[in-house]
């Protein structure tokens, strides 16, 4: 549940007065955060993303914990102060920020961070203690959402001074449309009925089809996720099935990373952020391919995992846990997607989505040809 900018300082200011009535009375304070890791992790298909389980984990005043609590009280008043005055920074710019605060208010020394990882560490264990997102508290990793590209979506942003500004996508040329990390002030609109959505996990192969006309031929959204997608794509792709109620669809390699670390976290969210996947997910979203079966039926170019990788053979490993332990391929509805989780354990082989341009190499819209196909026939998971 997304928090307010009126609720944060409030839960804020409890959480304080509760640390300073502890240390009056000569107890010890305990700051109680949701624990964000699988084994806290709950799925329901009828919820359609991973949420928080009942797990806490306490951090109790001591000789080793001061130095966390300090920190995080320190961190919280400037993100508090950005709050008010309505400023916001990245977590790169937070941490210089707290390095200027001690470096002019020497009392402040023994809280400095040696390295932004524990400024990071920080700022999500105070995300994690008001169960809050960091965009809540106007602190963005990553500002872009996926490039998106549409002949029919128009988009109305309520800006903060209240304007509105209005964005025609076909409008826009060549220049891709990118919404803010916070896609929840955007309102969306269709000139004509969208078919569908497309999310290519490839942004390179994501323009590529956009140049060779993909959006002209067919009334739909296409979008490149960038890869791992950040909150900004997720929050995207959220709003576009919760507003727009089209199908939506996945395009990108097969292979045990592709599953776990793109498609399930723009599915179903990820462990890291349970407090935020309910508006950082789009749990309607289908797999549409590479599938197994794809590369014998368009004869597609596929080759063995190489063991000697290490990133790959993580990769695998984690695929095993994921089949033991993440309740996400352990639901009935996620069956499908288990099981090609399984062919990549059995076969350790891997295609990547640009074989489809090997199909008919002298035909540049052979790879449009077979989304199409795939989406018409239904053959997705």
């Amino acid at each position: 549940m997304a928090r307010t900018e009126e609720t944060i300082p409030k839960m804020s200011k409890d959480l304080c007065s509760r640390l300073l009535a502890d240390l009056e009375r000569a107890k010890r304070p305990v700051l109680y955060a949701t624990k964000c890791s699988l084994d806290n992790a709950l799925y329901n298909h009828k919820v359609g993303y991973l949420t928080p389980g009942p797990k806490k984990v306490a951090t109790e005043l001591n000789v080793s914990s001061v130095k966390k609590m300090s920190r995080a009280i320190f961190m919280l008043r400037i993100l508090l102060r950005n709050i008010e005055t309505g400023a916001v920074n990245t977590k790169r710019e937070l941490y210089y920020i707290s390095k200027g605060e001690t470096k002019h208010h020497p009392d402040l020394k023994p809280l400095d961070f040696q390295d932004q990882s524990e400024s990071d560490d920080t700022i999500d264990f105070i995300c994690e203690l008001l169960e809050c997102y960091r965009e809540e508290v106007n602190c963005y990793a990553n500002d872009r959402g996926g490039q998106t590209y549409s002949q029919q979506l128009v988009v109305t942003e309520t800006l903060p001074d209240g304007d509105k500004a209005v964005i025609d996508l076909s409008k826009l040329g060549t220049s891709p449309f990118q919404p803010k990390n916070r896609p929840q002030s955007l309102k969306l609109s269709m000139k004509k009925p969208i078919d569908f959505g497309l999310i290519v996990e490839s942004e390179g192969t994501a323009n590529t089809l956009v140049a060779n006309g993909f959006t002209k031929r067919h009334n739909c959204i296409l979008m490149g996720a960038q890869g791992v997608p950040s909150n900004a794509v997720r929050g995207w792709c959220k709003l576009i099935q919760d507003q727009l109620k089209i199908p939506l669809y996945f395009f990108g390699d097969l292979d045990a990373y592709t599953m776990q670390n793109i498609f399930r976290t723009l599915k179903a969210g990820s462990a890291a952020s349970l407090i935020r996947n309910s508006d950082y997910s789009a749990p309607d979203v289908k797999f549409l391919g590479v599938l197994p079966e794809d590369i014998k039926k368009y004869d597609l170019n596929d080759y063995p995992v190489k063991e000697n990788d290490a990133q790959e053979v993580r990769a695998l490993k984690k695929a095993q846990d994921a089949l033991k332990n993440d309740p996400f391929f352990h639901d009935k509805r996620n069956k499908g997607l288990a099981q090609i989780l399984k062919w990549l354990l059995e076969n350790k082989r891997r295609c990547e989505q640009q074989a489809y341009f090997t199909v008919d190499p002298r035909d540049p819209t052979m790879p449009e040809k077979i989304i199409v196909e795939k989406i018409k026939r239904g053959n997705f998971v």
